[in-house]
């Protein structure tokens, strides 16, 4: 029956994907605004196919420009977070490659980024600045990989440059970087538990193929959205100094989720972090 409802969800997308990819290639040649919306509706049918229900915590930030830093656990955070407002992605240069995905994330005017050419980093933050001031919403990975579900790595501070460019030369722009939090808690409404959330998680060498499958034959999965504080940006802010600040935003929502509990000052959600993972494995950093 699993594997009937699989065949039925990849037929569907199917039939969608072949509607809407003309419809959305037609778009960006032509710069029509329904370009940003589009993508928002696959994902809204791709989450209601598969089932994924998406609780969200606070809401987005309606002002721009805005960056969107979040944690990383599968390319099912694509499609939750892609059903949710209408928003791009900045991903490693490999994606643009991948059979379908490649497609789809160039359909979604992903901005990619070489991560073996650090020279390029100044130009690529240039190009999200650039699509941060024409109104788009941009979502940015800033752990730089994914991992096991379990935990949030630390944020690299690189790319979170393009804040700050998108300030203009006058530096008179009101930017915003607005933490985001993804997590995976449930199985069909049952507590999905540590042992059993890296099934969702895509990390390491996992091949996409074999966990695409999984996903469309289990589905069923509750996931809490959780938005933070949107932080104003100006010349004088410090990248570091803003990146560790979100980076911890974003820990201490991801750990009020998965324990199910209110979000607590940093202070004790480090401390919370710290018992989450006591007497266990700790999660070994996935490959880039």
């Amino acid at each position: 029956m699993a594997e009937v409802k699989a065949g039925f969800i990849i037929f569907v997308l199917t039939l969608v994907s072949l509607v809407l990819i003309p419809l959305q290639w037609v778009s960006i040649r032509l710069r029509l605004p329904v370009q940003r919306h589009l993508p928002l509706i696959w994902h809204r049918i791709a989450s209601r196919l598969v089932g994924i229900k998406v609780k969200q915590v606070g809401a987005p930030a309606l002002d721009r420009p805005l960056l969107i830093t979040a944690n990383h656990a599968s390319w099912v955070d694509i499609t939750v977070l892609g059903s949710l407002i209408p928003l791009s992605f900045i991903a490693k240069s490999e994606v643009s490659g991948w059979p379908i995905f490649g497609l789809l994330a160039k359909l979604q005017r992903t901005i990619f980024v070489n991560r073996t050419r650090r020279t390029e980093t100044g130009q690529v933050a240039d190009e999200i600045a650039e699509r941060m001031a024409a109104g788009d919403a941009m979502v940015l990975f800033a752990e730089g990989t994914s991992n096991d579900g379990n935990c949030v790595l630390p944020f690299r501070s690189a790319l979170l440059g393009a804040a700050t460019r998108a300030l203009g030369e006058n530096g008179d722009t009101k930017v915003w970087v607005q933490p985001l939090s993804v997590a995976y808690q449930g199985f069909y409404g049952l507590p999905m538990g540590r042992a059993h959330r890296p099934h969702v998680a895509w990390y390491g060498d996992m091949e996409l193929p074999g966990h695409l499958w999984g996903i469309f034959t289990r589905g069923a999965l509750d996931v809490i959205v959780t938005w933070g504080e949107p932080v104003l940006v100006d010349k004088s802010t410090d990248r570091k100094a803003l990146t560790r600040q979100l980076e911890n935003e974003v820990r201490s929502l991801t750990v009020a989720s998965l324990l199910q509990k209110p979000v607590e000052r940093p202070e004790l959600s480090e401390i919370e972090a710290s018992e989450f993972f006591s007497n266990e494995e700790k999660p070994v950093k996935a490959g880039a």
